[in-house]
Parts: C-alpha cells; sequence; structure tokens
C-alpha cells in the first residue's frame, strides 16, 4: 500500500483526475456486468478500485489545498 500511496503522490492533479475518470469507467463497467450477468469473475476487484479512487481523490484534495 506504501508503495502505490507513493506512486499517487507523485503525479500532478491532472494526472490524478485522468487517473479517477479511468477507474470511475472501470467501476461502472464492472457493476454493469455484475448487474447483467449476475456474475462476476473477479469480483473482490470493484471494492479495490473503489478505495484506490478514494485513495486518489484524498491525495488531490490535499495538493489542491496546498495550491490555493
Amino acid at each position: 500500500m506504501a508503495k502505490k500511496k507513493k506512486e499517487i503522490v507523485d503525479l500532478s492533479i491532472d494526472e490524478l483526475k485522468a487517473k479517477a475518470a479511468d477507474l470511475d469507467r472501470e467501476i461502472f463497467d464492472m457493476r454493469n456486468e455484475l448487474a447483467l450477468n449476475r456474475k462476476i469473475e473477479k469480483p473482490h476487484l470493484i471494492k479495490s478500485k473503489k478505495k484506490e479512487k478514494a485513495r486518489i481523490l484524498t491525495i488531490m484534495t490535499q495538493k489542491q489545498r496546498v495550491v490555493a
């Protein structure tokens, strides 16, 4: 986890926004697949992607407060 956080902190705000948008899309697609098929190969990935998105949003907020 610490390595992931360090990688995320090094990104710029624009890169963080893009990564958050990508994760949004992935989560949306996984939920759609789950709703349509009632089955998904790796359901644990939804939770981990949501946590990763939360990390990104937290770091983005911290960076924006420093800039402002």
